[in-house]
């Protein structure tokens, strides 16, 4: 059988070497399209910024002569990120403490103001000496605490020298009490010595069984025949508050808010009053009791504060002991005379009094008077109420979340969230506010965004923290004329 020949097949032998020109060609131009187009691409990408940095220049062209024509490199780029952002923190932010691996949960500065103490989330307590707000840096003690300890909450013992952590652990709550906690000053700023771990001088477990520690308070016992020993009140997330001798650790008493639940709970400052807040309309107030011999000798409700028509959201001793301040979800802020004595006080002593003479006849009236009237179940009554100056975008009140007045009594600080304000204590009226005092994450879905405080004695520096791992320290607002 003969074989067909290339014509027979359709196209001649002529025809092949043109059909792959052409296919070559269509290929090429494929080839060559895709990559002007790429090309194309790059040089609209380098173009772009190109036209971006024009226009900037044109914009800072604009300005007078007090801007600097100096050129901006590149590496400027991100210290004037920093310097923006700078810009749109608040005049009274003097300085921010950093290292915190985690939200900050709660802080306490020491008696003289000089030490301030925070815990964080990530298991670590850090001590820093604050002796200079403005500093550019501080020293740091670090103390690990035990693994898997949590701290909740932390206040200083015995002045400085020591320091109470409260942590909840997988077995419930615990208290540790960590002695020489104080750097000492060195003579070499420079020289970085190794300082010894504290350790931990007691401790004790399920202290609240397994509910954690909201609040831990201490203050010396001043009042009455206390001996001035520092006590200690640690307030569960339950309805057990208890109160603790700070040298010794051990439990001096134990009450019960029979309330749903606390919400916080604090001492005044002569160690006199324990008030505890739970999330309801009334306060409830405790009085201490000292034996001769300086002890605690039992812990006795004796009054309530009743008059927020919703649940009291912070509270605060005024810094003599004489007065309440509470917030509540109502709209309002309310201070309290507790101080029962001062009525008897104008009427027993004159000013012609030796200070000697003025301390016993004031002992006189407590024991005549002021039990009596609580035995009568009198409450103090309200001396002054504010309406809560801080609104929504559509006009609802916000309620406060923390409190903390300065130590001379004269500035109430106050957060919701995320924002600070700052309170004339006497008046009511806005001294000055911070909308954004601290970024962060809110802390749970129970609990919103929450900014934590604490005043020092010296300057009036208010510290505050939250989960944006950063401790801010800000100056107190000036006074306005009255």
């Amino acid at each position: 059988m003969p074989t067909p020949s290339p014509t027979g097949l359709g196209f001649s032998t002529a025809s092949i070497p043109l059909l792959s020109a052409i296919v070559g060609g269509v290929l090429a131009l494929l080839i060559f399209a895709d990559y002007f187009r790429r090309k194309r691409a790059e040089v609209a990408t380098i173009a772009h910024p190109t036209e971006l940095k024009i226009a900037d220049n044109k914009s800072v062209a604009k300005p007078t002569q007090s801007v600097s024509r100096k050129p901006h490199t590149r590496s400027q780029h991100s210290h004037a990120v920093d310097k923006d952002q700078n810009k749109r923190h608040h005049p009274l932010d003097v300085n921010t403490l950093r290292g915190h691996v985690d939200s900050v949960t709660a802080l306490c500065f020491s008696s003289d103001g000089r030490n301030l103490a925070t815990s964080c989330a990530d298991g670590a307590v850090r001590i820093f000496t604050v002796d200079d707000v403005s500093s550019k840096s501080f020293k740091l003690l670090k103390i690990n605490l035990p693994t898997s300890a949590q701290p909740t909450a932390i206040a200083f013992s015995e002045g400085a020298s020591s320091l109470i952590v409260a942590a909840q652990v997988l077995s419930g709550s615990s208290l540790y009490m960590y002695g020489d906690v104080i750097l000492k000053p060195s003579g070499d700023s420079k020289q970085n010595t190794k300082v010894p771990a504290p350790e931990i001088k007691w401790e004790h477990h399920k202290i609240h069984e397994m509910r954690s520690v909201l609040t831990l308070v201490g203050v010396p016992a001043t009042y009455g025949t206390g001996d001035g020993s520092m006590i200690f009140a640690s307030c569960s997330e339950g309805t057990d508050i208890k109160l603790w001798h700070g040298q010794s650790g051990k439990e001096l008493a134990s009450v019960d808010t029979n309330q749903l639940k606390n919400n916080m709970a604090t001492i005044s400052p002569n160690g006199r009053f324990l008030a505890a807040g739970a999330f309801t309309a009334d306060v409830k107030v405790w009085e201490i009791l000292y034996a001769k011999d300086g002890s605690v000798k039992e812990v006795s409700k004796v009054m309530q504060l009743k008059g927020h028509k919703s649940a009291v959201t912070c509270l605060s001793f005024t810094p003599k002991s004489e007065h309440v301040i509470t917030a509540s979800k109502d709209g309002t802020i309310r201070i309290w005379n507790i101080n029962v004595l001062n009525y008897h006080y104008h009427v027993w002593i004159s000013f012609d009094f030796a200070l000697v003479a003025s301390k016993r006849v004031f002992s006189i009236a407590d024991h005549l008077f002021f039990k009596v009237r609580y035995h009568l179940d009198e409450d103090p009554k309200t001396v002054k109420v504010f309406k809560i100056p801080l609104k929504d975008a559509k006009g609802n009140i916000l309620p406060y979340d923390h409190m903390s007045i300065s130590p001379d009594g004269k500035i109430l600080a106050l957060t919701s969230g995320p924002i600070l304000q700052w309170l004339c204590a006497e008046t009511g009226e806005v001294l000055d506010t911070a909308d954004r005092s601290h970024e962060g994450m809110p802390l749970g879905i129970y609990r919103a965004l929450s900014t934590i405080l604490g005043w020092s004695i010296r300057a009036a520096v208010l510290a505050s923290a939250s989960t944006d791992k950063k401790v801010k320290l800000w100056l107190a607002p000036a006074p306005r004329p009255s």
